[in-house]
């Protein structure tokens, strides 16, 4: 496996590294994420030429594709980026492309990024996105210190 792990997924990786490292941050300068591409080391070799160019240009969905056509970051502002969000606007010419590494395509040890991708990173935005989602938990505390059966009964006593 090692060796062989694309230049995008290991964008992708370093990107969500930083994602998972600093949950309060919305998005990291390229040099943050060519600092943590070097960290992580997914292929065990210095950094590939094209990683750089790949967080300018390749990877990016909401930019037009040139040879690279991938749809796994987001420019926030020039120069800055984060993962790329299902439902981001995206150059049309990238609509259908990859957004995620395949988890048989990344070394184990970083297997868990993409669940926490899919599971925390994206699965968080979707439910606040979702405003009868959003309601959950709403009014809890209104049962905390009563029965429900209680308070249907005394909500029903004035019914005929």
């Amino acid at each position: 496996m090692r060796n062989s792990v694309r230049v995008a997924d290991e964008v992708w990786l370093a990107t969500a590294s930083l994602h998972r490292k600093h949950p309060g941050r919305n998005d990291f300068s390229v040099h943050e994420i060519l600092q943590e591409a070097e960290a992580i080391s997914v292929n065990g070799l210095p950094l590939r030429p094209g990683v750089k160019v790949h967080i300018y240009q390749h990877c990016v969905a909401n930019k037009p594709p040139n040879t690279g056509n991938y749809r796994m970051l987001f420019e926030t502002s020039s120069g800055r980026r984060r993962l790329f969000i299902p439902g981001d606007p995206c150059d049309p010419r990238r609509a259908a492309s990859k957004s995620t590494p395949e988890r048989d395509a990344v070394p184990d040890e970083f297997g868990d990024l993409i669940d926490w991708y899919h599971r925390d990173y994206i699965g968080e935005l979707n439910r606040l996105k979702d405003p009868v989602l959003a309601l959950r938990g709403l009014g809890k505390e209104i049962w905390a210190h009563e029965d429900a059966e209680d308070f249907v009964r005394r909500q029903r006593q004035w019914w005929s």
